[in-house]
């Protein structure tokens, strides 16, 4: 388990990382969200004890990473943005050497470096020299050493970045099957790859935690209400007739439909009311097909846009308060 507790990391007067506060559990895997400069770097490098925090602390399994940094480590393996890679040396060779590093006991060594490069996929290309090798094989032998030891926590920095489709999608499943017996944290900007990934997420704008959730209670917390888009074989005036007998009911949006003598209409109603199986009953007792019925749900985008945009213009209005204070 991993716990941060009120993180600050400041650059002179710029505030990279502003008050953070996360627990992260074990058997999950959790995308770390953000834009381009919202401090995701920064927090995984301070996690991990790349570079110290201006003031707060982050606790590993019970250890202080700047007070207790070897027990800290030894509970987390990471992937950075570059991985850190010897390129003359060979793949088997790199990994000995990160083997060494790790202080893995030389009885196991052999085994666990079997076993981590077949997880990995690059049993095939061990005798290579790793600046022979494709960016996506780099990044593999980059997670390898990163699960060397099967630490208990694995973060993983912008793991697909500069890969091609094919190669990205490797890396998904790889990351994937490491989620069987690790906690992973992965550091991304990218919506699709934390939604297709990551069953909790974390999102930072500014330096600032603005959600923390399942991406499931994510969409319900940015919902406010639920949409529904029907296409309905009837007029306007009998559709309306219909809905007015429906409660819960908060808006409706007459629209253009493409099916003839039928009309398209989108259903806004209240927080956490399901009007759909009263809807269905009573469009069929008055006699009019329900051709479509849909839920319009926020995707991954949609919330990470809504949560980051209210962030920004908060920001702006501090910002604003601060100069009229002057």
């Amino acid at each position: 388990m991993i716990e941060v507790k009120n993180l600050v990391k400041k650059y002179g007067d710029h505030l990279a990382v502003d008050g953070l506060n996360f627990t992260i559990e074990p058997g999950r895997i959790y995308g770390f969200l953000g834009p381009n400069g919202a401090g995701k770097s920064t927090t995984m490098n301070m996690i991990t004890g790349y570079i110290a925090s201006t003031e707060g602390d982050v606790i590993i399994n019970g250890h202080n990473i700047l007070e207790e940094p070897e027990e800290a480590k030894k509970c987390i393996g990471y992937l950075p943005e570059q991985p850190p890679l010897y390129f003359d040396m060979t793949v088997l060779e790199y990994l000995k050497f990160a083997a060494e590093l790790k202080k893995i006991p030389k009885q196991d060594r052999e085994k666990m470096l079997e076993e981590v490069m077949d997880l990995v996929k690059i049993s095939d290309v061990k005798d290579r020299l790793i600046k022979n090798l494709s960016k996506g094989y780099r990044q593999r032998v980059g997670l390898a050493q990163a699960v060397l030891g099967y630490p208990e926590v694995i973060i993983l920095d912008e793991p697909t970045v500069g890969l091609d489709p094919k190669q990205i999608i490797e890396i998904r499943d790889l990351i994937k099957n490491l989620g069987d017996k690790h906690t992973v944290i992965l550091s991304s900007h990218i919506l699709s790859e934390v939604s297709a990934i990551c069953d909790y997420v974390l999102i930072i704008s500014h330096g600032k935690l603005v959600a923390s959730d399942t991406t499931e209670n994510l969409e319900k917390m940015t919902m406010g209400s639920n949409e529904l888009n029907l296409t309905v074989k009837t007029t306007q005036d009998k559709l309306k007739n219909i809905l007015s007998s429906i409660s819960g009911i908060e808006e409706i949006s007459f629209l253009a439909s493409e099916e003839d003598g039928a009309v398209d209409i989108k259903i806004k109603t209240s927080e956490k009311t399901d009007i759909r199986e009263d809807l269905f009953y009573k469009l069929a007792e008055h006699r009019c097909p329900l051709l479509k019925m849909e839920f319009n749900r926020l995707s991954l985008e949609d919330i990470f846009l809504e949560l980051t945009d209210d962030s920004s213009e908060n920001i702006k209005e501090e910002e604003q308060e601060d100069a009229g204070d002057l």
